[in-house]
């Protein structure tokens, strides 16, 4: 059995994973982390950029985002791109430094974003069986054309089954703690 097409799919749906995971991270929860912020565009002198290209975002608490603006001339830009996004944030301007006070979430909040983590999660999921199907799809054809055997493509197939089960419950796991996050912070 070739371990290449073992090794590809593992790739693939750890690629995945990894998306959902940094998915997860943009979710706000009641705590601050820099990784909200990852999301937020800023309009500079006409030109769409990330946050982190103008400013320094840390976490100066659980609960406290400190922005520090590179440029005195992006404050403003920065402050209106965060309070324009979904985050529903309000900064502080303080001096070059903008300062985010992330607010406690009520309990139907939290319900919300535990479906929206679901929502993420169950896409996760589909992108793994999607990977799975795709591959299976090449070795049937390299059966079909005799380019390896059919007990080959019925070791690969329980083999790739195997390979998508671990990454599903890594997705779960995953989820799992994000739901205890939302619910518990």
């Amino acid at each position: 059995m070739n371990s290449k097409e073992i090794e590809h799919l593992r790739q693939r749906m750890s690629k995945a994973v990894d998306n959902l995971s940094k998915e997860f991270a943009s979710v706000r929860t009641g705590r601050a982390s820099p990784a909200l912020l990852d999301h937020v565009k800023v309009d500079y002198y006409g030109t769409t950029v990330p946050i982190k290209q103008l400013a320094n975002v840390s976490q100066q608490d659980a609960r406290t985002l400190l922005i520090n603006v590179y440029d005195k001339n992006a404050l403003q830009a920065v402050d209106k791109a965060i309070r324009l996004s979904d985050l529903g944030l309000t900064p502080q301007v303080d001096g070059m430094v903008l300062r985010i006070v992330i607010p406690t979430l009520t309990q139907e909040r939290r319900k919300e974003l535990v479906k929206v983590v679901k929502k993420m999660a169950e896409e996760a999921r589909v992108a793994v069986r999607n990977i799975r199907r795709d591959e299976l799809e090449i070795l049937e054809k390299r059966a079909k054309n005799k380019e390896i055997s059919e007990d080959d493509l019925k070791r690969f197939k329980n083999e790739f089954q195997k390979i998508t089960d671990s990454y599903i419950q890594e997705i779960d796991k995953l989820l799992s703690n994000k739901e205890k996050e939302i619910l518990n912070d």
